[in-house]
């Protein structure tokens, strides 16, 4: 039906002028532990979760929508881009229970229905979800992303509002891209994507930034086909993040979720001046434990753990400790797992990593550290 709007937002537009860009150097905390500590993220960042299929990356977007949409005051955004139609409707129930979608209700508290078949919405929502999900022609799929991103413009440039925008995925915008390319007959470029790919990334992700009126942070899950990072697509999307969460098969494998790599996952904010001292050393001991670790894993697989020094084997065993440690429960998992979703403060996880690395754990078994909040849950 006709769409009842006081304001029309053209999808295709510029990025704001460079003088009226605006940075600022305050951290977003997430509650999740191995974010915060190795990758924390900037107000107005973008950020980037990188993995192939079925390693997690969609559970990690649901969580930080559940950990910061629901506690941030201003907007959020969902771009739901080719992606499952199934998710898109679990994310709308989730929403219309927490009430950041707010709807109308009957005697009982429930919604009521309308003559559509949904619920009837009242004012006073705080996130919009746009979605062209993986039933819908290139064409839409294409559209999708940029559509969300007029919105939270809207918001941010006529509202002066600080907005959250969650993608999930960019990378189906690109595959989009590469199939409305192949319909125009244009000349693909490498791997078959369209000439354009980076052209096109660079319009959408330019866009998505902070101005004096108000800042856009951007939460965007990355498709990596075949696990290749060096896949054009994946690539092109690098360059333009302020953090990176690398998901690892290999760390999925062991049962340890979110399956972030420690290592190759990387943010601008971890610096002294952004996380303070303190955090910026925990984090680098832990990685520098974590590296070693991994090179010692060929020597252990042929001689065994006997061969190793006395300090390598301290370093082994608590870089189990820390790899079990950085595994989390996660409340949009509960339903999945029977296990409550926990939260941790910075502070609290800064601590954690920090006894530790100090050695005050060396007698608790490796296996108390799996699936726990904060560093009291392993003694209790």
């Amino acid at each position: 039906g006709p769409v009842k709007a006081d304001k029309q937002y053209p999808i295709h537009r510029g990025a704001p002028p460079l003088v009226d860009q605006s940075t600022s150097p305050t951290i977003l905390t997430t509650g999740i532990k191995v974010i915060d500590l190795i990758c924390p993220f900037l107000k107005g960042g973008k950020v980037g979760a990188f993995g192939g299929a079925g390693v997690g990356k969609t559970v990690v977007i649901m969580e930080l929508i559940n950990n910061i949409a629901k506690l941030h005051g201003g907007i959020s955004m969902f771009a739901g881009v080719g992606e499952r139609t199934r998710e898109g409707n679990d994310l709308y129930n989730e929403m219309i229970e927490a009430g950041v979608i707010k709807t109308k209700k009957d005697a009982k508290g429930h919604p009521v229905i309308g003559d559509n078949g949904m619920p009837v919405l009242e004012p006073g929502s705080r996130i919009g979800l746009v979605y062209g999900q993986m039933n819908e022609p290139p064409g839409a799929r294409l559209r999708v992303a940029l559509s969300a991103l007029a919105v939270t413009e809207y918001f941010r440039d006529e509202k002066n509002q600080d907005v959250l925008l969650f993608v999930d995925n960019i990378f189906r915008f690109s595959q989009a891209g590469s199939e409305v390319s192949a319909l125009l007959g244009r000349t693909p470029s490498a791997v078959g994507y369209q000439p354009t790919l980076a052209a096109e990334m660079g319009n959408l992700q330019e866009r998505i930034t902070s101005t004096k009126k108000g800042s856009i942070t951007s939460f965007q899950a990355v498709y990596v086909p075949a696990d290749d990072l060096t896949d054009p697509a994946p690539a092109t999307t690098f360059a333009h993040l302020d953090a990176t969460i690398v998901l690892e098969r290999s760390i999925a494998e062991l049962g340890i979720f979110p399956a972030v790599d420690p290592l190759a996952s990387n943010s601008r904010a971890l610096a002294p001046e952004f996380v303070g001292e303190e955090h910026y050393n925990v984090a680098r001991g832990v990685q520098k434990v974590l590296q070693r670790y991994k090179d010692l894993q060929d020597i252990i697989a042929i001689l065994g753990m006997d061969e190793l020094s006395p300090e390598d084997k301290t370093t082994v065993f608590r870089a189990r400790r820390i790899q079990k440690f950085l595994s989390q429960p996660f409340t949009v998992a509960q339903v999945f797992t029977g296990r409550e979703g926990k939260q941790v403060p910075v502070a609290e996880t800064v601590r954690g990593f920090k006894e530790i690395l100090e050695g005050k754990h060396d007698d608790v078994g490796e296996n108390n550290f799996y699936m726990k909040g904060s560093i009291d849950e392993i003694k209790e």
